[in-house]
């Protein structure tokens, strides 16, 4: 079975972002950039069918030269391959970066798609649905169980107020949730590997974006906190500040 695993870097969580100077993007000096977690449980899954299953495990990810140190990890992890789509810079735009992702993929027939459900930094959980209708196949989105047999998948969702299992016939496109598994650390030995193991860059051209971004701000300060007396004494004006000032009564 031939899986791909589609991968994005993102800062890590516990990075303090700064704006740059252009107010559109962040300060990229100083950020530790990581693997997105949601695409951790995409890569497990995909190490996991090929040891039951067999195949092959092929990471992918658009962006610039940075980029290159996640694919790095993906191989670490037992990845069989990975592939760089080299752009001149950051994209913005998630529609740009999945027609790369999907003109890369539709020269090949690999028969299971993998990705996060989304990026830890953009947020937009548009990657997923946009490639498969892209290259015209299912879609299975935020994935929290997965069995892959016979050329059909079986999936479990997790929507509010329960769970949703369905089917698709393969080559299907699935985004991971957390709950699917619990993404394994490299081990020496793989990171050894890894730097012998070439990744293939492929120069690209995103073309004419179709999404800017005109303004990035970060969140207004937390307001101080209030103290409005103590003891019982204090729930009257608390009941009140909660009801005409906080309007969550």
């Amino acid at each position: 079975m031939d899986m791909v695993v589609c991968i994005t870097q993102v800062p890590d969580t516990a990075t303090r972002v700064k704006v740059g100077g252009d107010g559109r993007r962040i300060e990229e000096q100083g950020v530790n950039w990581v693997l997105n977690p949601y695409d951790e449980y995409a890569v497990e899954a995909a190490l996991q069918l090929r040891e039951t299953q067999g195949g092959t495990v092929t990471v992918i990810g658009v962006g610039p030269e940075r980029i290159s140190a996640a694919l790095r990890n993906g191989l670490a992890l037992g990845c069989d391959e990975a592939i760089h789509l080299k752009t001149p810079g950051p994209l913005d735009d998630p529609l740009a970066q999945t027609r790369l992702l999907a003109a890369a993929l539709q020269e090949r027939s690999c028969d299971l798609v993998l990705t996060g459900k989304q990026s830890v930094d953009d947020d937009t959980s548009a990657q997923g649905p946009m490639l498969a209708t892209l290259m015209g196949i299912p879609a299975v989105t935020e994935v929290v169980e997965l069995e892959v047999a016979d050329g059909c998948l079986t999936a479990v969702r997790e929507v509010e107020g329960g769970k949703q299992r369905l089917s698709a016939s393969t080559p299907s496109v699935v985004t991971t949730h957390k709950g699917l598994n619990e993404p394994r650390y490299a081990s020496l030995k793989g990171i050894m590997a890894a730097k012998k193991k070439t990744i293939e860059t492929r120069e690209t051209d995103p073309g004419e974006a179709t999404l800017e971004v005109l303004e990035l701000t970060l969140p207004a300060p937390r307001p101080a906190g209030r103290i409005v007396g103590e003891g019982v004494e204090a729930v009257p004006e608390l009941v009140r500040l909660l009801r005409e000032d906080a309007k969550v009564l």
